[in-house]
């Protein structure tokens, strides 16, 4: 029996747009320093600040910037653009996408910022107090996957999922799942 027009279908339906979830890591970074870094320089000294720590943390986000462009540009097995080049094309995309306001909600991963939370701390408390900033290692090559995954998708009229749909699964070399771009609203 098909669902009537305009209802959504909730069974099997576990999908956000890849773009948010991507971008999203900024946002779940943040919520993680805001927890961590009080608790770690509330406990133990703030570090002063040394110059080639801070040179250091920018050539590791140049690195990591790096290997976000290559991992989206090189066709590589395992790299996003193998990943967005083999999307499983939805069948019935109605039945099975999240309004946009939900896919950006979801896409929200609080088991991830507890990871973040957790593994932050142990390390910062134990070792390194700078190392609560550890988060950030996850922001950049973030933000440029993202991007670059919104330009694909503008660039083929796409829109790319990440999740599990029940009925429709993933084959053995696919990661998504892709839709036609839905007009904008008037």
């Amino acid at each position: 029996m098909r669902p009537a027009a305009g209802s959504r279908v909730r069974r099997g339906r576990t999908v956000v747009r890849y773009v948010h979830h991507q971008l999203i890591t900024a946002a779940e970074a943040a919520v993680a320093l805001c927890v961590t870094v009080p608790v770690v320089f509330g406990l133990r000294d703030v570090p002063e600040s040394d110059a080639e720590l801070w040179r250091a943390g920018a050539a590791l986000a140049l690195v990591l910037v790096i290997s976000g462009l290559l991992s989206c540009t090189v066709g590589w097995p395992g790299s996003e653009k193998r990943d967005f080049e083999t999307a499983l094309p939805l069948t019935d995309p109605e039945s099975v996408l999240p309004t946009p306001g939900e896919s950006l909600r979801r896409s929200f991963g609080w088991g991830f910022v507890g990871f973040l939370v957790v593994a932050g701390l142990v390390v910062a408390l134990a070792w390194e107090p700078l190392a609560v900033f550890w988060p950030l290692l996850f922001v950049p090559v973030r933000m440029v996957t993202g991007a670059y995954a919104a330009y694909w998708e503008r660039r083929h009229g796409l829109v790319l999922w990440r999740g599990h749909v029940a009925d429709q699964p993933l084959g053995e070399k696919q990661a998504l799942y892709s839709s036609v771009r839905r007009p904008a609203a008037p």
